[in-house]
């Protein structure tokens, strides 16, 4: 079942909208399969329902929805919260899926403009099995309203930015959702003790596409020969898939990509947090620190030639998503995460291009596969990655991002290529890939830190 909403409000008209938003629409209702049932709503100043309750999607009902469509024209405001109701109730209780698919291109302007407000209303009407698609068009969009209604019903927030392509975008979205392969997962670790996995829910599968889950595990000891288990839904059938005899090794250097992998979700999903409630401490913190350990770029990390004095330090500037750009003179900054400095101006923006572009970019880190040298951090030269540590160049020393300068952690210090230098190399030899960056080196190892001076 489908219910595809589509603002009609007089903005739709500018720039060529309301007829590219037809024929995406147009591709989705033509596409529709049989034994599917759809209704398409469009809204203004209020709503218009095509019909009352959901029709079969024969040969007779998608002729009914391309008339309804075609005829549609852009006037009036944007009532959101009345048109949302109006979809919710088109669908039944049957534990058939349920697409309800949400399409505008501004702010609620007429009726419930409140955003928490509005969430709290389409809260009310319970129904199971719901999957809500949000499409924002241009820039004049609430991103938090968008956002929240699509992670609170296992859908997803897309943005089309004036540059991008409307029809493609929005027709790509419904190709993909017309073939599920797997829904409703449940993943079982067989005991494995985990935390913070990413995506926090697991998002159905569609045919053409793949899930990562990316997380932490804690045990006190290597085990082995563990059974994961997937279950799913394929139609109406339960499926179910073991994978037998895995491992979950208290270390493998062989996976040292993924530490700074899961902390860029992670990261995606902490900026998620602040720009939907709001900026706290603990959150900036958190997200100043995995910036910093691991190398990215996030609004309140900043990567700037510094030679430890104030008055050397210079400023930078913010890029039109609102993220940091940093990072253009390479270096880490010493402020404490607490500095004012490091606040971010569009933390709090919920519409407007910088807020648009922000969303895309905590969503886009949220569903990070990769994690390559050509990361814009690292091809500035004076920040590094080696293993899972991130260095930063600091007065000619390469440091560990770990380090503190004010830890009271023991330190030695060695003159690189002394013998005691070499003696240590022998008897830890994975400190040979830190020391290797240069003649000057600080890094941080199972509690002490290694000092290398020339």
């Amino acid at each position: 079942d489908i219910v595809f909403v589509l603002d009609t409000s007089g903005s739709m008209s500018d720039e060529g909208k309301m007829e590219k938003a037809r024929s995406a629409l147009l591709f989705g209702v033509r596409n529709l399969r049989d034994g599917d049932r759809f209704n398409v709503i469009n809204f203004a100043g209020e709503e218009h329902l095509m019909e009352n309750g959901l029709i079969p999607a024969n040969a007779v009902g998608r002729k009914r929805g391309e008339d309804f469509v075609n005829k549609l024209t852009p006037s009036g405001g944007t009532n959101i919260n009345d048109s949302l109701r109006a979809a919710l109730r088109q669908f039944d209780s049957t534990d058939r899926p349920k697409l309800l698919v949400f399409m505008t291109d501004g702010l609620p302007t007429v009726g419930e403009s409140n955003v928490e407000k509005i969430i709290r209303n389409a809260q009310e009407i319970k129904v199971e099995n719901l999957r809500l698609f949000t499409f924002g068009v241009g820039y004049d969009v609430n991103t938090s309203l968008l956002d929240k209604l699509a992670s609170e019903n296992s859908g997803e927030a897309t943005y089309i930015e004036p540059k991008e392509n409307l029809e493609v975008k929005v027709s790509s979205f419904f190709t993909k959702v017309n073939s599920p392969v797997l829904t409703n997962l449940e993943l079982d670790f067989g005991g494995v003790q985990t935390e913070l996995l990413y995506p926090r829910k697991m998002t159905d599968i569609f045919k053409g596409t793949q899930l990562t889950l990316i997380g932490r595990y804690k045990n006190a000891s290597n085990i082995e020969n563990v059974t994961l288990e997937l279950q799913g839904k394929s139609g109406k059938e339960a499926r179910t898939f073991k994978y037998a005899n895995l491992d979950f090794p208290m270390r493998a250097e062989k996976n040292d990509f993924l530490p700074r992998l899961w902390a860029t979700r992670r990261v995606g999903w902490l900026m998620e947090q602040i720009r939907s409630n709001g900026e706290q401490k603990e959150l900036r913190d958190e997200v100043v620190d995995l910036g910093t350990r691991y190398g990215i770029v996030t609004p309140y990390t900043s990567y700037l030639a510094t030679d430890g004095s104030e008055n050397e330090d210079r400023r930078a500037s913010s890029d039109s998503s609102g993220f940091s750009n940093q990072i253009t003179m390479g270096r880490r900054n010493n402020r404490s995460a607490n500095d004012p400095r490091n606040s971010a101006p569009s933390v709090g923006t919920i519409t407007g291009q910088r807020a648009v572009q922000a969303s895309k970019k905590a969503k886009q880190q949220q569903a990070e596969v990769t994690v390559t040298t050509e990361d814009e951090v690292i091809k500035t030269g004076t920040v590094k990655k080696v293993g899972t540590k991130t260095f930063y160049l600091e007065n000619d020393v390469w440091v560990d991002s770990e380090f503190k300068e004010e830890s009271k952690i023991p330190e030695t210090k060695l003159v690189f290529a002394s013998k005691e230098f070499f003696d240590l190399i022998d008897s830890e030899k994975e400190l040979a890939q830190f020391f290797s960056l240069g003649e000057q080196v600080i890094v941080l190892w199972k509690g002490k830190i290694y000092r290398i001076v020339k």
